[in-house]
């Protein structure tokens, strides 16, 4: 396209860049450069010692869980909220983290900051040099995390939990950091690290009920990019005296759980008496494209579907559950046949030798299940992605001085090879991957990433090393890099997730991108957060989406409708991780699902009455499960939706399953039950799902 002298000009404007970004950069630690973000792993040891701080502290969110975990003996030292100075809820109140980290000494910090603020309020952290940095914010654009991640890279001082997490809490030294449902932990020696929120109060329930309790639960989050990740978690694990086994809450998805697998045999192979481990993986039968729920809840291409990350850790030497609800009794088995004495395990923890793990809580703790918009979604997150006819449009700024480079829209050759820029989610940051074939079957193990820092440009040397890695005639290097360097560009200006295409050399010497196969996925969050690109995000052509799925969107549920013509029974459940595990687990008793549905992590009533709408809209259904764990959401308020959809909704004869778990159960069920409506309540999930998969067939 044109002349080369449009390549050249795209790679000058880069190396400028890299000039600028390299002389502009905040030195955010002193530390020295030996040491790296790795060294920080340790800093997830929280406990009674812990001297917590908020970020945006009088906020109303902020407020409300500061109350519930000082009640719950959480050692919180103040907070910060710009421009203001004085008291709050009795405590130092700061106008900046530079005085907050003088005068408090903070250990950790919560972040309550909304979304379009919240990257700047982490790296102000990270300048602050706070040892611990929780971040639960859904929403945060990716490529400020990726900023974020690259200077976490660069320090030694500060460690991120988050963001889009439920927190770090040590049920052992009763400090809670992020906004973990009080009521469903114990003091213990269970470690968990989970992706998803629901299903790790699920596990911890679970544990709870068995008397083992929990030493330390870490929220990974559901986002594409985590601050700390599974294999972080294990690592404390392995240290921490107070922790006898460790239980693992996977889900379709990226990495970690691969990256778990390698350290759990390494670790195995270390360690004469090891710690055991238990784990689940969330989404085995989600279906291929789809973003459940979660913004990183999906396979991109040659990753690991969840059935294979199963067995994965399986053949690694984890034991696994198909539902959380099973935590409990595992975990005490697998503690006995590796020569622990139970009893002393579910013994008081208050007789442990971490002496900070001692202390009492001070006064009554109330468990605030209010909404709020820093965690409730309001429009569910999506990322977008554009049809392949509409990649003419975008690419054309970009490609159109490229010399030696054309779209077609022909079908790519057998012998066409492979050129994205995507996110590698180990490294946690964006990534130049290209592969010699587009095969399939061969892709994963052809496929590489390079990986770079997301404030540059990549350098010259590793789009060389990319295009090496292609095997690709020495006559194609120079459009190579010039495409590379365009697509890399555009990936940052347009704040993308992925950009990738099919790629074949012509007969007359051309590089030919092949739109039929490329896919153009970019950051939704960018857009609905912090108002950027609306030219991209104006091209999303609802009309052509699934209706119902538009529709639960308006009203913050994320909505898939399955395709099995064997499903009948339709899902309504609190949180990605749960709705996925219960399509996972009505399959395991010989049940289909009509659906995904996730209501959101604060469900209300009248989001569970649309819910039953979205549902009913499905001719297929014969029965609907409700599965509910009381987290965030109230046990009481999910039954009362119920009712308000019996007595609004034409149910035209469906009957409802409830299985309501945690926060205000007791009440839930017994609403239910007394209701005198074609309703039927469970406490534990294994009856209930037989009692679905009975209906479904037929019984009644």
């Amino acid at each position: 396209m044109a002349s080369m002298r449009g390549g050249q000009a795209v790679r000058q404007s880069h190396i400028k860049l890299q000039q600028l970004s390299r002389h502009s950069r905040r030195q955010f630690s002193s530390s020295p450069t030996s040491r790296g973000y790795q060294d920080t792993v340790q800093n997830l040891r929280i406990g009674k010692h812990t001297r917590v701080i908020y970020q945006g502290f009088t906020g109303r969110v902020a407020t409300s869980n500061a109350r519930d975990s000082i009640a719950y003996g959480t050692n919180i030292v103040g907070g910060v909220t710009p421009g203001k100075e004085g008291e709050h809820l009795g405590l130092p109140l700061l106008p900046d983290l530079r005085k907050a980290k003088e005068q408090l000494k903070p250990d950790a910090t919560a972040v309550f900051v909304a979304a379009p603020q919240c990257g700047k309020a982490i790296e102000d952290a990270i300048e602050a040099e706070i040892p611990l940095i929780v971040a639960v914010a859904e929403h945060i654009p990716l490529h400020d995390i990726m900023r974020v991640t690259s200077i976490l890279k660069t320090q030694s001082k500060s460690r991120l939990v988050g963001a889009n997490a439920p927190g770090i809490i040590a049920p052992i030294g009763f400090c809670r950091i992020g906004f973990q449902p009080l009521p469903t932990f114990a003091p213990g020696h269970i470690g968990i690290v989970a992706k998803s929120g629901t299903l790790s109060y699920e596990a911890v329930a679970s544990v709870t009920r068995a008397g083992l309790g929990q030493s330390l639960c870490i929220g990974m989050g559901g986002d594409i990019i985590a601050g700390t990740n599974i294999v972080d978690g294990l690592k404390v694990f392995e240290q921490d005296p107070e922790t006898e086994g460790m239980i693992i809450v996977g889900e379709v998805g990226g990495r970690a759980e691969e990256d778990a697998a390698e350290w759990i045999k390494d670790y195995f192979r270390r360690t004469s008496k090891p710690k055991p481990i238990a784990a689940l993986v969330g989404g085995i039968y989600a279906p291929g494209g789809r973003i459940m729920g979660h913004a990183g809840a999906w396979a991109a291409r040659g990753e690991h579907t969840a059935a294979e990350k199963y067995k994965i850790l399986q053949d690694a030497g984890a034991t696994m559950v198909d539902h959380p609800e099973k935590f409990g009794g595992v975990m005490k088995t697998l503690l006995s046949q590796s020569g622990r004495d139970v009893s002393k395990i579910t013994g008081n923890p208050a007789d442990q030798k971490r002496g900070y793990h001692t202390a009492k809580r001070r006064g009554p703790m109330v468990h605030s299940t209010r909404p709020s918009t820093l965690f409730q979604r309001q429009q569910q997150s999506r990322k977008l992605h554009l049809r392949a006819e509409q990649a003419p449009q975008v690419l054309k700024p970009y490609l159109e001085n490229l010399e030696g480079v054309t779209l077609t829209q022909d079908a790519a050759p057998p012998d066409a090879f492979y050129v994205g820029l995507t996110v590698d989610r180990t490294e946690r940051q964006p990534c130049i991957r290209t592969s010699s074939t587009t095969d399939v079957k061969t892709f994963r193990e052809t496929a590489k990433r390079f990986p770079f820092d997301q404030r540059s440009p990549p350098s010259d040397s590793l789009i060389a090393s990319s295009i090496s890695h292609i095997n690709a005639p020495s006559s194609s290097t120079k459009p190579l890099t010039a495409l590379i360097s365009a697509l890399a560009k555009m990936y940052t200006e347009k704040e993308a997730v992925t950009i990738s295409s099919s790629v074949s050399i012509s007969s007359t010497g051309q590089l030919q991108l092949h739109t039929p196969s490329m896919v153009l996925q970019f950051d939704d969050s960018a857009y609905r957060s912090n108002a950027r690109h609306e030219d991209i995000h104006s091209l999303r052509q609802k009309s052509k989406e699934q209706p119902e799925e538009v529709e639960a969107e308006t009203s913050g549920i994320v909505f898939i409708k399955l395709t099995n013509p064997e499903a009948n029974i339709g899902t309504l459940v609190n949180g990605a991780g749960l709705a996925m595990n219960t399509i996972d687990a009505l399959r395991n008793h010989g049940g289909h699902a009509t659906n995904f549905l996730d209501t959101g992590g604060k469900a209300t009533s009248e989001t569970v009455k649309k819910s039953f709408e979205l549902i009913l809209k499905d001719e297929r259904v014969k029965v609907i499960f409700v599965n509910i764990f009381g987290g965030l959401t109230d046990g009481g308020m999910i039954a009362e939706g119920i009712l308000l959809a019996f007595r609004e909704v034409e149910m035209r004869g469906v009957p409802v399953v409830v299985r309501i778990r945690g926060t205000n159960e007791e009440v839930g069920q017994r609403t239910i039950a007394e209701s005198g409506l074609d309703l039927e309540a469970f406490d534990g999930f294994e009856e209930a799902a037989k009692r679905v998969v009975e209906i479904a067939g037929g019984g009644k």
